[in-house]
């Protein structure tokens, strides 16, 4: 028997994984809204499955916090209230400033290089007067992903990508808000001149800074941070 029989075959990706994955993302393009149902059986039937591959599907979503389950009632896209959206953007903030923070101190002059790639991507997307939202979502997501990746902890990752699963039920509401990308892309500009200086506290308190100003555009709370609240976030992380 040589090697390479020896080795056993990879099984393809579990059905369930798959319709999980089809659901989560007419989730997010908000083909199901929140509070809306599933319906398992036209579900089924557009997906050519059993329940039972679907109910499974459920449940991973679920355990998401994408959508809810009642006994005897079936499931249906979660609604968020502002305090859960506050909750997840705390815990955001509290995961993406560490991480911001780490790599302030370990990036390489090709990690920041990569950054300002997709800074400059973000910029292009936020255009004035020629905005594309859904390319702003995704290069924003990808460049706070490329944070994470580069701090190198597995952990937190997983933690930050369910966290952002659910933010993404409300996220379309934050940058149709006047003004909102225009506020977030001098939030970037500020973080890329903080990593770029090498200070890992200006640059954690200016990624917790991005993470409340989005939580406000979401729940249009007035709670805006100036200039001087910046500083005694710094001051809070613990410059002195």
């Amino acid at each position: 028997m040589s090697a390479l029989s020896a080795v056993p075959s990879l099984a393809p990706r579990a059905l369930y994984e798959e319709v999980a994955e089809l659901i989560r993302q007419r989730i997010f393009s908000r083909e199901l809204e929140p509070g809306s149902w599933i319906d398992e059986l036209q579900i089924s039937k557009a997906y050519g499955i059993s329940r039972t591959p679907l109910r499974e599907a459920l449940k991973v979503l679920a355990a998401e916090g994408l959508i809810t389950m009642k006994v005897r009632r079936g499931a249906y896209v979660t609604e968020v209230s502002e305090k859960d959206l506050r909750d997840v953007y705390h815990l955001l903030s509290l995961l993406e400033s560490d991480a911001a923070a780490v790599v302030a101190q370990t990036a390489s002059s090709a990690d920041l290089k990569k950054l300002q790639s997709l800074h400059a991507d973000l910029e292009a997307a936020g255009k004035p007067g020629k905005e594309k939202h859904d390319k702003f979502f995704e290069v924003n997501e990808a460049f706070h992903m490329c944070l994470l990746e580069l701090a190198q902890n597995k952990w937190r990752d997983q933690m930050v990508a369910d966290l952002r699963k659910v933010m993404k039920l409300n996220r379309h509401n934050s940058l149709f808000k006047t003004g909102r990308i225009t506020e977030s892309l001098k939030e970037h500009q500020a973080i890329m001149a903080a990593l770029n200086a090498k200070d890992p506290v200006a640059t954690a308190a200016r990624t917790s800074t991005s993470s409340v100003m989005g939580c406000d555009a979401i729940t249009s709370s007035v709670t805006g941070l100036s200039e001087s609240n910046v500083c005694a976030l710094e001051r809070l992380i613990g410059k002195d």
